[in-house]
């Protein structure tokens, strides 16, 4: 349960040991994609084994950081306090030019600009607490 007083704060990843690497690079400006060794196969969200092939030699690279939205919702009614003053702002569904997908938040212009198949790239941005950077897109 939430404590009331902390309604306004917004929530912060949790780095476990499967996921530290990523948050690791997102802190240093890249998105790092796991790519397998044995299939070739590349995905996002950490694990410890490929989910195409089951193989367990992944190596991590840095993902080019362009995308394209493949779809995408404009958010006009915060879903609490910590994000009253963002709205509106659109989520998008990206698709990295490597082949994972991803959702994150658009930054840097009117929402309303959002497009599918619109070209956009990663910015790794500080969330403003605790030293967290989270990774978003803007238009390229």
């Amino acid at each position: 349960m939430i404590n009331p007083k902390d309604a306004h704060l917004k929530p912060q990843p949790m780095p476990d040991a499967d996921s530290e690497v990523y948050w690791r690079g997102i802190q240093e400006g890249k998105l790092l994609l796991q790519h397998c060794l044995d299939c070739g196969h590349v995905q996002l969200y950490q694990q410890a084994i490929c989910r195409a092939c089951g193989s367990e030699q992944l190596e991590h690279r840095a993902a080019s950081g362009r995308a394209r939205v493949h779809s995408f919702s404009v958010v006009y009614r915060a879903p609490g306090p910590a994000f009253k003053q963002d709205t509106p702002y659109a989520v998008l569904l990206v698709e990295f030019e490597e082949g994972p997908r991803m959702i994150s938040s658009f930054v840097g212009a009117d929402p309303a600009v959002v497009t599918f198949d619109m070209a956009v790239e990663l910015v790794c941005e500080p969330d403003g607490g605790g030293g967290v950077s989270l990774p978003r897109f803007r238009a390229t």
